[in-house]
């Protein structure tokens, strides 16, 4: 059955009412009634148009809080916003691309990760080059990409940019075609990474201390870097492609980086002293770290990466080994994002600060009302 214009059904709603004493009375009768199953209908076609089904993916051992209740309560919000929602539990490695695959194909709007940069990578990567966007409930240790994109650390801040609905096709990254969706990085923030998976407690103290552990003892490694048609050697720190502006906790490692410019921030840190590269993680927490002496910064859509040996990197915070041989390529709006529609701009300094004030109130409130 075709579906009626809304100007059709308001004007054949209007003449509906059977007049007294007509012979037509039943035929008007039959008219409504159609009238009325059609607005029916076309109701539901544009909610299925519009997109009401989401798949919420909960990582339950993410982050530092308990999930109890969290289910409960995002299916309760959501539900009243107008969308119908269908829970499912991460219980191990890959659980989360295999369920968000499962979404795509069974045609849901969205595809909402709860947990942290671990279990939205995973969600992601499933929802590379497909209409289904992925949405962020950040309940992790860093969450990198959420802070990025003005995503509140909190469920119910997180819920508010949800029913927002402001959807934009975002850019992600590519390394040794393994997608990432933050940042992949190798030399010290990789050896940072790894130390910090092989932690029991989660959370920004033990990051902090997995950090100064391997500032004791890492030692720099030489990159050969081709980009864009140059080639340059560098004995470095850290090299770290950044399709986001920071690793997570608010370290800012490219500032100035965008997920809709269609480009990577590749940073090499150069090898330098103790003091030099102190200073560089107080620049990094604070935003000024393009203005290090230590640090270059260069776009690019693609690039190759070589060192001397196979070893350590980081995918989004999660360690793996790779080998010499790292290409890496952005790909252009290839993924569509539930975003913050007021997102500002960065100020360095100004904006790690209101950040690290907006944690500790989140802290404060969880510690004495037991919010969520």
């Amino acid at each position: 059955m075709s579906m009626l214009p809304p100007e059709v059904i308001k004007t054949r709603t209007a003449a509906c009412k059977p007049a007294r004493g007509s012979d037509n009375a039943l035929g008007r009768l039959f008219l409504c009634t159609y009238v009325m199953c059609s607005e029916k209908s076309l109701s539901l076609q544009r909610m299925n148009v519009m997109g009401n089904r989401l798949l919420l993916i909960i990582n339950p051992v993410s982050g530092t809080t308990s999930k109890k209740g969290v289910a409960e309560h995002i299916e309760r919000r959501l539900c009243a916003a107008g969308f119908d929602v269908c829970t499912e539990y991460t219980t191990c490695a890959g659980d989360a691309t295999r369920l968000a695959r499962k979404g795509v194909e069974n045609g849901v709007f969205g595809v909402l990760a709860c947990g942290g940069d671990g279990t939205v990578n995973e969600t992601a990567r499933a929802l590379c080059n497909t209409p289904v966007a992925l949405g962020i409930v950040p309940t992790g240790s860093g969450n990198g990409l959420a802070r990025h994109i003005s995503i509140p650390v909190d469920v119910d801040g997180s819920l508010d940019v949800i029913e927002a609905n402001h959807v934009q096709s975002c850019d992600y990254g590519t390394v040794c075609e393994r997608p990432f969706f933050c940042t992949f990085g190798v030399g010290f923030d990789a050896a940072v990474s790894d130390h910090f998976a092989r932690q029991h407690r989660r959370g920004l103290l033990t990051y902090l201390q997995s950090a100064a552990h391997e500032f004791m003892h890492y030692e720099s490694e030489r990159y050969h870097l081709e980009i864009d048609g140059r080639e340059f050697t560098r004995d470095a720190f850290l090299v770290v492609c950044c399709n986001a502006s920071q690793y997570g906790n608010n370290a800012f490692i490219a500032p100035d980086a965008s997920i809709r410019d269609g480009l990577l921030d590749i940073t090499v840190v150069r090898a330098g002293n103790r003091l030099q590269k102190a200073v560089l993680g107080f620049d990094m927490m604070a935003g000024f770290i393009g203005k290090n002496t230590l640090v270059e910064t260069v776009r690019a859509r693609r690039a190759v990466i070589t060192r001397e040996n196979e070893g350590p990197a980081h995918i989004d915070g999660e360690p793996i080994v790779l080998g010499r041989r790292l290409p890496v390529e952005c790909h252009a709006g290839s993924l569509r994002i539930f975003t913050n529609p007021n997102k500002g701009s960065f100020t360095p300094l100004i904006t790690p600060m209101r950040m690290m004030l907006n944690d500790q109130a989140l802290a404060f409130r969880r510690l004495f009302y037991g919010k969520i």
